[in-house]
C-alpha cells in the first residue's frame, strides 16, 4: 500500500481513502463490455505502421505475427496477428475479425498453452485479422 499526498492509498489498482473514519474504495478504470450496439464500437482504429518482418516476429508454432501494442497493428498485413487483450475495447467488427484467444484457438498445436517466440512464452494474445487488407 502506497500513501499519497491526498490521503489516498493505492493497492493493486484499488484506491482507498478514509474520511472521518469512513472507508471509501475506488476501482479505478472499469470497462463494461456489451453486445449492445454503441457508437464506440464503430470507431475505426487509426493504423499507421507498415509491416516489417524485423518488427513483427512470427510465433514459433503458429502462423501469425506478434504485435506487442494494439497501436502498432500494421495497416498492410493481411494475415493473422496476435495482439494484447487491451485491443478488445478498441475492436470494431467492420475493421477486424477476431479469430480467437491464443491458447484456445482450434488450430493451436499446443492447445491450452500460449504461443512462443524463440522458445519464450508470450503474454495472452487475441488473434485478429484486418478485414480492410486484401491478400
Amino acid at each position: 500500500m502506497v500513501p499519497s499526498s491526498n490521503g489516498l492509498r493505492h493497492t493493486h489498482g484499488i484506491k482507498k481513502k478514509i474520511v472521518n473514519g469512513v472507508k471509501y474504495f475506488s476501482m479505478g478504470r472499469i470497462l463494461w463490455f456489451t453486445n449492445l450496439d454503441t457508437t464506440k464500437r464503430h470507431e475505426e482504429l487509426t493504423l499507421y505502421r507498415k509491416y516489417s518482418p524485423k518488427e513483427y516476429p512470427k510465433y514459433d508454432n503458429y502462423n501469425a505475427i506478434n504485435v506487442n501494442r494494439y497501436i502498432d497493428i500494421p495497416m498492410d498485413y493481411a494475415g493473422v496477428m496476435g495482439v494484447p487483450i487491451t485491443f478488445v475495447d478498441k475492436y470494431n467488427p467492420r475493421q477486424f475479425e477476431i479469430i480467437g484467444i491464443d491458447r484456445y484457438v482450434e488450430d493451436n498445436p499446443n492447445y491450452g498453452k500460449r504461443f512462443t517466440i524463440n522458445g519464450r512464452e508470450i503474454y495472452a494474445r487475441v488473434l485478429i485479422k484486418n478485414k480492410k487488407v486484401k491478400k
